[in-house]
């Protein structure tokens, strides 16, 4: 594989696969295998599912994969992902895949990465956004959630999020969904959970979040000029435990409620009917959405 130089002098693997219009993917192309396949069907992913979605849009597009979440969790930037970094690594990468104008699609955080880039460049020709609302996103409760959770790694008691610290088990982080927001929010028990990421991994979300703290998305929406869908699942509501302080984060009922007001401002809005947020960033599920519309709307 290629690969590209990000902000912090790492460097990220990409494929490229496809002719035509160019659309950068931050999935990565290479199935799990083995035990790592066996846990992400227990969490309801799809194995595949980098490498599904690339097949699936290669027959109309120059597809650029890159496992972003992969490679900071793997190369920890605690202090340094930031928005502006963000947006930075994926232009290293478009860069570096000889793209100069290209459609972006990201799923949960790196979703909101994509809204981030759109602010930042004007290369952009088509911008998706799954499973994180484009207006009034909860960028607070994730906030909350990721300094908690960052809390626990470090061995500090979690009073921030009014719990206490049992260990138990849970898989590290899934696919788009950072601390395990793949998991069924109605029937997971999240006093169940043991964080078993290091401080580093959890700290750059921490960082992340509190750069994105006085971000104002409604004032964004006028600097977006480029084509834009976004969608959730109808069951995309992630209710975490007392350890993680009750907080609620809930993707479904922000994007229902400002459903209209994105129509008006120019998003495409899918509401994928009885859906959790594992369940809508599966590929059988975002294929049908995303493809056709970038047909329609991505340009070389």
């Amino acid at each position: 594989m290629a690969r590209a130089r990000l902000h912090d002098g790492s460097r990220i693997e990409f494929e490229v696969s496809g002719t035509g219009p160019a659309v950068l993917l931050p999935v990565d192309p290479r199935p799990a295998e083995e035990e790592k396949a066996d846990e992400l069907r227990t969490w309801g992913v799809d194995p595949a599912l980098g490498r599904s979605l690339v097949d699936g849009l290669t027959g109309a597009f120059r597809v650029v994969a890159f496992d972003y979440e992969g490679h900071v969790m793997a190369h920890p930037k605690p202090d340094t992902l930031t928005p502006k970094a963000v947006a930075a690594d994926i232009l290293a990468v478009a860069d570096a895949a000889g793209a100069d104008r290209f459609a972006y699609y990201g799923y949960s955080w790196l979703a909101l990465s994509g809204l981030q880039l759109a602010l930042r460049t004007d290369r952009l020709t088509a911008l998706a956004m799954g499973g994180f609302p484009p207006l009034d996103g909860p960028y607070a409760e994730m906030l909350r959630v990721t300094t908690a959770t960052h809390a626990m790694t470090t061995g500090e008691a979690a009073t921030a999020a009014g719990g206490d610290d049992r260990p138990t088990d849970v898989p590290e982080a899934e696919p788009g969904a950072e601390w395990g927001e793949s998991a069924d929010s109605g029937e997971f028990d999240w006093d169940s959970v043991d964080v078993t990421m290091s401080a580093s991994q959890t700290r750059q979300f921490v960082t992340l979040y509190e750069a994105l703290a006085s971000f104002d998305d409604r004032a964004a929406q006028q600097e977006v000029g480029c084509p834009r869908l976004c969608f959730a699942g109808t069951a995309d509501t992630i209710r975490y435990g007392p350890r993680w302080g009750d907080v609620v984060v809930d993707i479904a009922g922000i994007l229902t409620a400002t459903r209209p007001e994105l129509r008006s401002l120019g998003w495409e809005v899918h509401l994928l009917d009885g859906l959790d947020h594992t369940a809508a960033m599966q590929p059988d599920q975002v294929l049908p959405i995303l493809r056709p519309w970038l047909e329609a709307n991505a340009t070389v």
